[in-house]
């Protein structure tokens, strides 16, 4: 009776390490939005480059925006690369401590001659900021970013399913529900 016991005590105690380390490694999603703002309208988007951000090798830059073209598209939303697009999307990652940027521009838009004002914050190692702005306001809409996303692997695949499921976290709620 007792060795059965301490079995089904280790038993437990092994399925609560398991557990604890699936949320441990589980990415963590923050979202943000102007709210009164009417979603419903953007139906199509276009990939821009944010000023002053960080990005990384050409492989996981196309990994990135596959993940995210493929959650948006989900979503009903259509690429477009033309300046007719109704939200303007960018990213941007830290693989260290970075300052993240509230701005576009550079080599792709700018607005008026110049952005004006930037703010910046810190975000933290292996965090993926996903920025949307309304193109005729010009003005960010919505923001999330998703932690322990970019930790790259030797495997591919796996990298690419790690940003794929990152990415349908971070946009299971958009466009945010109207209230």
């Amino acid at each position: 009776m007792i060795k059965q016991m301490a079995g089904i005590t280790a038993l437990a105690l092994a399925g609560v390490l398991v557990l604890g380390a699936g949320i441990v490694l589980a990415q963590d999603v923050k979202t943000n939005y102007v709210p009164g703002t009417d979603f419903s309208k953007y139906k199509t988007y276009k990939w821009v480059a944010i000023e002053g951000a960080q990005y990384p090798d050409q492989i996981v830059d196309g990994q990135v925006k596959a993940a995210v073209d493929a959650a948006l598209a989900g979503k009903g939303m259509t690429k477009v690369t033309g300046d007719t697009a109704d939200l303007f999307v960018g990213y941007q990652i830290a693989v260290d401590q970075e300052r993240q940027w509230n701005a576009y521009g550079g080599g792709g838009l700018r607005w008026g001659g110049g952005m004006g004002t930037a703010t910046s914050s810190t975000i933290k190692i292996g965090t993926l900021v996903l920025d949307m702005y309304d193109s005729a306001a010009k003005s960010l809409v919505w923001k999330g970013d998703a932690t322990k996303t970019l930790n790259p692997s030797d495997n591919p695949e796996k990298n690419q399913d790690r940003l794929n499921k990152a990415m349908a976290k971070l946009l299971k709620d958009f466009p945010p529900k109207a209230k």
